[in-house]
């Protein structure tokens, strides 16, 4: 090895760069989805188009490829090789695709997710199908050409993108387990649900009270918001950049936990992203390690605290004191309304026992349509036959709330959907591990001791952004690389036990 690091310097200096083109380009976004007139979106887009295009040809300077053959020889310390390594990931990934096809995407899927806004409550299939195609023509040829240069299958190398090393293999053989055992589950928590008696609240609630209750529940969880904001959009998310996390959710006057859980499940993402270690902002070792670990978070704090008993005790004066005092807002019964088991259409409103089954149902379609095995007119009977066998519901004819309710597909998202119950059986697991530190945990919950949880995921999870690989990052954490078991166990315990 060489004494000096002139090489690993160069590619620091440039993701540096990198990084602050991308905060533009996040809030450029954030800015179309929650605050850009609609006339805006055909120069939005070509601005963005550009902007894509400017980021790829510096990931793919011909000069890098010297650079990084060098740095392997230089003298870096574990955290320099962990973010050389990820450089060099992150290198290989461009250079797989031409500047015209990332251009191409990101004007088919800003046109794609526009028209989208307005197709999905006219319920117009038709009309997205045509803007559809030719995100699904780019994602196919995404797939095709990331593939010929790792060796995998197409869908494999789309996931990579989002959680890097997952396979189709792993993700069917955990999702056909899955699909053995939850059926009866739906079924005996429905059954026992049936046993309790549940008020329901009465609305309306206004808005900028649901607004107001959503930001107390964010504080609650240690939302910094002298670096980050809630604003609304058509679809819930979080992005910006760790110094500016940019939260949306949405809002129903008929109803208020939609909005509320959505918001702590995105305050979930948010965390994480304030607290990814800032010492090496600007690079890829600094960024979160990958969306299933992403959707851990969120789901940590959606499903595994928020849908907590303990914590309906801390989040029932907060209802009460933003939208007045009734009987169901009453922590007992509260928890009920958080926790009922319901088959319906809508995954972003789905309960944690019956949302697998969604994501089930998309791996299913996704895998296939990427591949080329059926094309984008052959979805919505897929999906309305999956829906009838997997929950029982049927969506013929009712698009809006069946094949076209994601924005994943009009922002060519495609290998992203099984991060989310990945993401779930993780949280799981993180708080098996947490109970086997902290035999209380439960009880202190219940007492607002919220902080030795979040201790615990940003030493294990939050402030180790990209050190180390998926695997290795839940041996450290857990013990134990991913294990479904914790999930159906968690599912069980509070279901059924």
């Amino acid at each position: 090895m060489t004494s000096t690091t002139t090489h690993y310097n160069a590619l620091v200096g440039l993701h540096q760069r990198l990084h602050h083109l991308r905060h533009l380009s996040s809030i450029a976004g954030w800015d179309q989805a929650a605050n850009m007139p609609p006339k805006g979106n055909e120069a939005r887009a070509a601005a963005l188009s550009e902007l894509a295009g400017l980021m790829h040809g510096m990931r793919t300077d011909p000069a890098l490829k010297k650079h990084i053959d060098e740095a392997q020889q230089e003298n870096l310390d574990d955290f320099q090789r962990a973010n050389l390594r990820e450089i060099e990931r992150e290198w290989r990934m461009a250079n797989a695709l031409p500047a015209a096809l990332v251009q191409r995407r990101q004007l088919a899927t800003s046109k794609c997710e526009h028209a989208w806004r307005r197709q999905r409550p006219a319920n117009d299939w038709k009309g997205f199908l045509e803007n559809f195609k030719e995100v699904l023509a780019v994602g196919r040829e995404e797939a095709r050409l990331l593939a010929d240069q790792t060796g995998v299958r197409p869908y494999d190398a789309l996931m990579d993108r989002y959680e890097p090393g997952m396979t189709c293999d792993t993700v069917s053989r955990v999702f056909g387990e899955v699909r053995q055992w939850l059926p009866d589950l739906i079924e005996r928590a429905r059954a026992r649900q049936a046993q309790e008696s549940v008020l329901e609240p009465t609305g309306p609630f206004a808005v900028n009270a649901q607004r107001a209750l959503c930001e107390k529940a964010m504080r609650l969880l240690g939302f910094d918001f002298e670096a980050g904001r809630l604003d609304v959009s058509a679809h819930p998310f979080c992005g910006g950049v760790p110094e500016d996390v940019r939260m949306t959710t949405r809002f129903r006057e008929d109803e208020f936990l939609v909005s509320l859980m959505g918001t702590i499940h995105e305050t979930g993402h948010g965390r994480y992203e304030q607290n990814l270690p800032r010492t090496w902002l600007g690079q890829p070792v600094a960024e979160a390690r990958s969306m299933a670990l992403h959707e851990s978070q969120s789901l940590s704090f959606e499903m595994q605290l928020g849908s907590h008993p303990g914590f309906a005790k801390l989040l029932a004066p907060l209802v009460r004191e933003a939208l007045g005092d009734q009987p169901a807002f009453e922590p007992t019964n509260l928890h009920r309304l958080i926790t009922r088991v319901k088959p319906g259409l809508i995954r972003v409103d789905a309960d944690e026992v019956t949302y697998p089954a969604h994501i089930i149902l998309r791996y299913e379609i996704e895998r296939p349509l990427v591949e080329g095995e059926i094309e984008p007119e052959d979805v919505p009977a897929l999906w309305n036959a999956k829906m009838k066998e997997l929950l029982g519901l049927d969506t013929t004819g009712n698009f809006k709330d069946g094949v076209l309710q994601d924005v994943h597909w009009p922002e060519g998202l495609f290998g992203y959907f099984p991060c989310y119950s990945l993401g779930a059986m993780f949280a799981a697991q993180w708080f098996a591990a947490m109970r086997r530190s902290m035999p209380d945990l439960d009880s202190r919950i219940a007492q607002g001791q919220l902080q030795p949880i979040f201790e615990w995921l940003r030493d294990n999870i939050w402030s180790q952004g990209s050190r180390w690989t998926t695997d290795e990052l839940s041996l450290r954490a857990s013990g134990e690389t991913l294990n479904p078991a914790h999930f159906k166990a968690h599912l069980e315990r509070r279901y059924l036990g």
